[in-house]
């Protein structure tokens, strides 16, 4: 693993001590969803901000791994459309 990619992983390991197994899951979704940004948020919890055409949706969660699912299912709504048919 090349230094570049080591660094942001170390650090998200630290920021999340307890959820070593979604540290992996981040880097994957921060790959597929590269204007998604999401770091962490006021009193220890996990802020996304998702840019949309007409303004953005922002989502906080207390725990990594509720705002990847979380996350999922936004970008998952977005795909579809809100007719449920890809868009």
């Amino acid at each position: 693993m090349s230094g570049d990619l080591a660094r942001p992983r170390r650090l998200a390991l630290h920021l999340v001590p307890d959820e070593p197994d979604q540290v992996l899951r981040l880097a994957r979704f921060r790959q597929e969803h590269p204007d998604v940004i999401i770091g962490t948020g006021e009193f220890g919890t996990w802020q996304a901000r998702i840019p949309l055409a007409d303004g953005e949706i922002v989502t906080t969660r207390y725990t990594l791994r509720e705002l990847l699912d979380r996350l999922a299912q936004l970008t998952r709504q977005q795909r579809q459309g809100p007719d449920g048919e890809p868009g």
